[in-house]
C-alpha cells in the first residue's frame, strides 16, 4: 500500500513537472517568437524591415529610439517643419554653447539652440529641429532626422527620426558630460510633432511601422529612462509645400497591432 502511494506521488509530481515545462515552453514561444512576429509590420515600407530602430552616441552607446518618420524630398521636410512651428537647431559652437547656458541661467528664449549629435548607420543626423517649451532652452521638444531610403514604397525619400522632450540640463549618467535629460514619455512628443504637421496642412497620409517594439524600461545614451509603444508614426508630406485643407488619410495597422496599441495605452495610462 505504501509503495502504491509513493508511486502515485511520484507520478503526480512528474505530471506537474511536465505541465510546468509545457507552460514555460508555450510562454517562451509566445513571448519571444509569436508575439514579436505578430507585432512586426512593415507592409507600407518594406525597405525598412531589416533596419535597427535605435540611434547611438559618438561613444557607440545606444541612444534614443526612432519613433517618427517623414516621406518626402529634403525641401518637403524643411517646408513642413517650418510650417509646423519647429525651428532648425544651430550647430554646436563655442558661441551657441555660451548662448544655451545663458538661456538656461537667465531664463531667456533660444528658439534654435543646438542639440548634441546622435548617430544612425554610422552618421550623425541630417536635420535637427526643436519646439521651445517655456522661456528658456532648459526645456524643449526636439527631433533629429536621418534620410534612410532614397526611394521608399511611395517612390519618395524616407526619413526616420527620434523625437523627445528635454526636461532639463544635467550630467550624463554614462559619460559625466553636461547634457539635456529627456522625459520618459517619448510617445507624447512623437504624437505632438505628428499633430503639428497635420494642423499645418502638411500631411497627406499617416500610418505606423514597427520601431523598437513595446518598451517599459528603456534607457537612452545618457542613462535616462523612457517608455514607448514601440511604433513609428510615418507622415507622408504634401509635395512642394502645397498645404491641404483636408485631414490626412489614416491608414490602419494590422488588427493584432491595433489591439496591442490599445492594450499598451491602457498600461501606459497607469504608469
Amino acid at each position: 500500500m505504501a509503495a502504491d502511494k509513493g508511486l502515485r506521488r511520484r507520478l503526480r509530481l512528474r505530471n506537474m513537472a511536465t505541465g510546468a515545462v509545457a507552460v514555460l515552453a508555450l510562454w517562451g514561444l509566445a513571448a519571444y517568437v509569436v508575439l514579436p512576429i505578430a507585432w512586426t509590420h512593415y507592409e507600407r515600407q518594406p525597405g525598412l524591415a531589416d533596419r535597427p530602430m535605435v540611434t547611438h552616441t559618438a561613444q557607440g552607446i545606444p541612444g534614443d529610439p526612432l519613433n517618427v518618420g517623414l516621406v518626402g524630398v529634403k525641401e518637403d521636410v524643411l517646408r513642413a517643419m517650418h510650417a509646423a512651428g519647429w525651428y532648425p537647431a544651430d550647430p554646436i559652437t563655442w558661441r551657441s554653447s555660451i548662448e544655451i547656458v545663458g538661456s538656461v541661467v537667465l531664463d531667456r528664449p533660444y528658439h534654435d539652440a543646438p542639440v548634441s549629435p546622435l548617430y544612425y548607420g554610422g552618421r550623425r543626423e541630417d536635420f535637427a529641429f526643436e519646439k521651445p517649451v517655456g522661456t528658456s532652452a532648459d526645456k524643449r521638444n526636439h527631433v533629429r532626422f536621418w534620410q534612410v531610403l532614397d526611394k521608399g514604397a511611395e517612390n519618395r525619400p524616407v526619413w526616420l527620426g527620434s523625437a523627445t522632450f528635454d526636461r532639463g540640463v544635467g550630467l550624463s549618467h554614462d559619460t559625466g558630460q553636461v547634457t539635456h535629460h529627456i522625459g520618459p514619455d517619448i510617445d507624447a512628443v512623437r504624437d505632438e510633432l505628428t499633430d503639428d504637421l497635420q494642423k499645418a496642412g502638411m500631411v497627406e497620409a499617416t500610418y505606423q511601422i514597427t520601431g523598437i517594439g513595446p518598451t517599459l524600461n528603456g534607457r537612452n545614451g545618457e542613462g535616462d529612462p523612457y517608455y514607448t509603444d514601440g511604433e513609428i508614426w510615418m507622415s507622408r508630406l504634401v509635395p512642394a509645400g502645397v498645404k491641404t485643407a483636408k485631414p490626412p488619410e489614416i491608414l490602419p495597422p494590422p488588427a493584432f497591432v491595433g489591439f496591442k496599441d490599445r492594450l499598451w495605452h491602457w498600461v501606459a495610462s497607469r504608469l
